[in-house]
């Protein structure tokens, strides 16, 4: 299966990509991504959304799913 990776501000020079197609075996999780040696850099406390709606390393990606990578956002 295939999905797109998204990687967003400070992640897209972090991890060297802005947008990436990605080929995954089926029933691949969230977790199970972030495995992959080319996410090793990514902070733990990454927020990380499928199909624009946040989501768990749980999550279970279906072929054309949309994953994004995202910092957290701080404010005042």
């Amino acid at each position: 299966m295939k999905i797109q990776l998204r990687a967003f501000a400070r992640y897209r020079d972090l991890l060297g990509f802005e947008n990436l197609d990605w080929e995954l075996p089926e029933r691949t999780t969230l977790a199970d991504l972030l495995l992959e040696s080319r996410f090793a850099a990514l902070p733990k406390e990454a927020l990380l959304a499928v199909n624009q709606g946040f989501a768990g390393p749980e999550t279970v990606l279906m072929d054309g799913d949309e994953v994004a990578l995202m910092p957290p956002v701080s404010g005042g």
